[in-house]
């Protein structure tokens, strides 16, 4: 019986959580409950673990995304979590030892990563609430995302909307990007998870 109550338990707790953050600061959390396990789990599996280098995790929360990254099999090692919010940050360090864990602005993902990385990222995962930011500001992340990975890598996000949460069109003759994108019924409400890579040339 107590095996069954601790994870219920924990996942109450994880949703008040949110709801606190979100209550402080609707724009920055954008939900009002964390990812679900089949979200996550689909999120985690559009990481190539034959990739070299770090796996950088945007707006990790209360870590649903991150315990999927590592059952996934992205040794503890290689991940690096980018959290905005000091009190996701504390139980981030205390759920997940040898996760690296820096709070800053995923936005200015150069600077809050400056010394960071030994080399290439080789995917970044994000759950940002993309869809509450101006374009530019969507746009300076996806730039700065794929100047810092290795040739090949993708950036994958979640939304809850119809369309992408990243703005395609960088010109009027054509897109700077490519996009897949794949529906999860099974989370609550039904989502929509984006893999965007950079079109050659």
């Amino acid at each position: 019986m107590s095996q069954t109550i601790e994870p219920l338990k924990s996942a109450l707790a994880d949703n008040a959580r949110f709801l606190r953050s979100w209550m402080e600061n609707p724009r920055g959390v954008g939900a009002v409950s964390p990812s679900g396990p089949a979200l996550a789990r689909a999120m985690a599996s559009y990481v190539d673990l034959s990739r070299e280098g770090p796996v950088v995790e945007l707006g990790p929360g209360t870590g649903p995304v991150t315990q999927a990254l590592l059952e996934r099999g992205v040794p503890a090692s290689r991940l690096l979590l980018v959290e905005y919010e000091t009190s996701f940050c504390d139980l981030l360090r205390q759920r997940f030892p040898g996760v690296e864990v820096v709070q800053g602005d995923a936005y200015s993902l150069k600077q809050t990563l400056g010394g960071k990385l030994e080399g290439p990222i080789a995917a970044v995962v994000s759950s940002l609430p993309l869809l509450n930011q101006p374009e530019s500001d969507r746009l300076r992340l996806l730039d700065q995302a794929f100047e810092m990975m290795a040739p090949g890598g993708v950036l994958i996000q979640f939304t809850y909307g119809l369309f992408s949460p990243m703005p395609l069109k960088r010109h009027p003759g054509g897109s700077a990007f490519s996009s897949e994108v794949s529906r999860v019924w099974a989370n609550i409400p039904p989502a929509r998870v984006w893999r965007y890579s950079r079109r050659a040339g």
